[in-house]
C-alpha cells in the first residue's frame, strides 16, 4: 500500500513561492496527474515527494510516515524524466539491471528480473542494443524498465512523453496506463498536456502559481470546473468566458453586445447569492449554430472556419466578443446569417469578483 499526503506544504526558493500551502492525498494504486502551465509548481511537488527538495513549511507523509527528513535513497520511489537519462555505454540489459547491480543482487536473479521487465514492456529483442541504436519510444521503455525493476513504492513521472512525436505519444499514453494498472503501483504524473491528463489520470490535480485550484476526476474538472482558471485551461478549444451583468428582475445576462435569458434555476440561484457581475462560461461543443433564428438565440458574424475532418472549428463574433464554436463538417458556414444558441444544461457561471464557480 502506498498513500501520499501533503499537509499545508509550502516551498520557497528565496523570495519565490513555488508551492503555497498545498494539501492533498493520493490514494493507494492511484494514477494522479499534476496538471498546470509551466512554472505552476508541478515538478517541485514531484521533487518534494522524491526528497530532492525539502519543504519550507508543512508535512509530507507516505503511508502515514512523516518523510520530511528521510533522504531520497530511503524513500524507495522511482523517477522517470523527460530526458531518458540512459547510460550510453551500457546495453539495454545493463541499463535496466543497473539498480539491482547497485544493490548487489545475485546475477541469476537480476537476469530473471530483466527478462520479466523486458517481456512486460515488449523490448526483449532490444536487450543487447545500446541507447544510440534505439528510437525515442524504445528509449522511454528502457527508462521505464529501469524504474519498474526496482519494485518501488511509487512512480514519479515528470513529462516522460514530451520528447516523442504526436502519434507515438498517443500510443505510449495507453501503454503507461496499461502498465500502471497491471503493476498496481501508485503513480504521480506531471504534465502540461491536458490530453494526457484527461486520458490517463484516475484524478487530476490542477495547479496555478503553486496554488491548488481543483482535484477531481477528469469528468469533474471538465464538466464541473471549480473556477475560471480550470474552466479556461482544460478543453481544446478552451471554454468561452464572457463577462456579463446579471439583471435579476428579467433573469438575463447582459453584455454590450447581446442579452441572454438564463434558465430559471440559474437565475434563481444568482438572485439568492446576490451576484450581479458574472462570467458566463460555455464550451465550444455546447454552442449550436443555425441559419434560422431560434428562441433565445443570438445573431453572430462568422470570421474564420478551420476544418478538422470530423468537425469545423469556427471563430464567430458578436459585437466585440470573439467566440469559438464547433459545428459538424457538413455545416454550411457561408450561407446567410448565423444564429448561436447555448445548451442551457451546460452553462457555467462564475462570480467575477472571486472567479469561483457559482453555478
Amino acid at each position: 500500500m502506498t498513500v501520499i499526503e501533503f499537509k499545508n506544504v509550502t516551498k520557497r526558493f528565496g523570495k519565490v513561492v513555488a508551492v503555497n500551502d498545498l494539501s492533498f492525498k493520493i490514494r493507494d494504486k492511484e494514477f494522479m496527474v499534476l496538471l498546470g502551465p509551466s512554472g505552476c509548481g508541478k515538478s517541485t511537488v514531484l521533487r518534494l515527494i522524491a526528497g530532492l527538495e525539502k519543504p519550507t513549511q508543512g508535512e509530507i507523509y507516505i503511508d502515514g510516515e512523516l518523510i520530511n527528513d528521510v533522504p531520497p535513497w530511503e524513500r524507495n520511489v522511482a523517477m522517470v524524466f523527460q530526458s531518458y537519462a540512459l547510460y550510453p555505454h551500457m546495453t539495454v540489459r545493463e541499463n535496466i539491471a543497473f539498480p539491482l547491480r547497485i544493490k548487489k543482487e545475485p546475477r541469476q536473479e537480476i537476469e530473471k528480473r530483466v527478462r520479466e521487465v523486458a517481456r512486460l514492456l515488449g523490448i526483449e529483442d532490444l536487450l543487447d542494443r545500446r541507447p544510440r541504436e534505439l528510437s525515442g519510444g524504445q528509449m522511454q521503455r528502457v527508462a521505464l524498465g529501469r524504474a519498474i525493476i526496482r519494485n518501488p513504492r511509487c512512480f514519479l513521472m515528470d513529462e516522460p512523453l514530451s520528447n516523442l512525436d504526436a502519434k507515438l505519444r498517443i500510443y505510449m499514453r495507453a501503454e503507461l496506463k496499461r502498465l500502471q494498472r497491471e503493476l498496481g503501483i501508485t503513480t504521480v504524473y506531471v504534465t502540461h498536456d491536458q490530453a494526457e491528463a484527461m486520458t490517463m489520470g484516475h484524478r487530476v490535480l490542477v495547479l496555478k502559481d503553486g496554488v491548488l485550484q481543483q482535484v477531481g476526476t477528469p469528468e469533474d474538472v471538465y464538466f464541473r470546473p471549480a473556477n475560471e482558471f480550470v474552466a479556461g485551461f482544460i478543453g481544446s478549444p478552451p471554454m468561452n468566458l464572457i463577462e456579463c451583468r446579471f439583471q435579476p428582475r428579467e433573469g438575463k445576462l447582459v453584455t454590450n453586445s447581446f442579452k441572454y435569458t438564463l434558465p430559471k434555476s440559474l437565475a434563481t440561484k444568482l438572485r439568492k447569492l446576490k451576484v450581479s457581475e458574472v462570467t458566463l462560461g460555455v464550451r465550444p461543443e455546447d454552442i449550436s449554430l443555425s441559419h434560422k433564428r431560434k428562441p433565445n438565440s443570438i445573431e453572430v458574424e462568422l470570421l474564420v472556419e478551420e476544418p478538422m475532418g470530423k468537425e469545423l472549428v469556427l471563430t464567430i463574433r458578436v459585437g466585440d466578443i470573439l467566440i469559438k464554436a464547433l459545428a459538424p463538417p457538413t455545416f454550411d458556414a457561408k450561407e446567410g446569417r448565423i444564429f448561436m444558441s447555448f445548451n442551457p444544461r451546460r452553462i457555467h457561471l462564475f462570480d467575477k469578483r472571486t472567479q469561483m464557480a457559482v453555478a
